[in-house]
């Protein structure tokens, strides 16, 4: 996987600035695959996860923004949920498979590549092992290992 700071190649992907920008694109998302969303947001240094740093009753960074942190849920098979982080980055789990420090500007990307049938399981039998492939345009391709026994059914119809 490449470095957070290292842009995309090839096409340009829009920016999300903001977690609400990107909730905003997953709503988009989710609209256009027709599925179900819920959206919890925490938002203030004392209510985002990251932020065990924060003094009791501190809600502002000490640069006075305040952090805002949203997980989001889509129905439908593949189960799929996105943490999103006041870091630029988020945690997209696929079937209990967890992709973590995707670029919050590549999860547009990621969940078409997962809705529009691009993701696959690929297979190796020595040494054995079974990953969640999603590749993304421009050539970036995130992929996690996965529990022989944990493949779901929408990951077994996609094993290559």
């Amino acid at each position: 996987m490449r470095h957070r700071d290292t842009p995309p190649p090839g096409p340009r992907r829009p920016h999300l600035p903001t977690t609400e920008s990107a909730v905003t694109a997953i709503r988009e998302i989710a609209r256009e695959y027709g599925r179900e969303m819920t959206v919890t947001d925490d938002i203030g240094a004392d209510q985002t996860t990251r932020r065990t740093s924060a003094g009791a009753f501190t809600v502002l960074d000490p640069d006075c923004s305040l952090p805002h942190e949203a997980f989001v849920e889509l129905g439908g098979t593949p189960a799929v949920t996105v943490q999103l982080y006041p870091e630029d980055d988020a945690r997209i789990t696929v079937d209990a498979v967890d992709f973590a420090d995707v670029p919050r500007d590549a999860v547009p990307a990621f969940l078409r590549a997962v809705y529009g049938d691009l993701a696959y399981i690929k297979s190796r039998l020595f040494p054995p092992g079974q990953w969640l492939v999603v590749p993304l345009p421009g050539d970036e391709t995130y992929k996690e290992l996965v529990g022989r026994m944990a493949l779901s059914p929408w990951m077994a119809r996609r094993v290559r």
